[in-house]
């Protein structure tokens, strides 16, 4: 099993970011698995974590053993937006979340799989 099945859509992760004043915060979240190359996940009542990628976009992202690295991108309209939306939502999107990712670290076996 390579480290992406670990970040499929529907899959639990957890996603950490910081405060400009070097608060950490992190959130259990559901994947939306991989569009375009990169994780998509959905904000619906993430307020924290979205002051804290609106003033630096680093994320970390942890899913089984595997740490993604990487950056985020905000949309709040467009393709990745729509893509947050389904017919069963319990919570509508406010945001969309789109990783960019810079490095995968299996955490097992303690080395970098992927390198951007």
């Amino acid at each position: 099993m390579g480290w992406q099945e670990n970040f499929q859509k529907e899959k639990e992760i957890i996603l950490a970011t910081v405060s400009p004043d070097g608060i950490p915060n992190a959130n259990i979240v559901t994947s939306l698995g991989f569009v375009d190359g990169k994780l998509l996940i959905k904000d619906s009542q993430m307020n924290t974590t979205l002051k804290n990628l609106q003033s630096n976009k680093n994320i970390c992202i942890i899913g089984g053993y595997f740490r993604i690295k990487g950056e985020a991108e905000i949309f709040s309209e467009g393709k990745y937006f729509d893509l947050c939306f389904h017919s069963d939502m319990t919570y509508p999107p406010k945001n969309a979340i789109l990783v960019i990712i810079k490095e995968v670290f299996d955490l097992n076996n303690v080395k970098v799989v992927n390198k951007n």
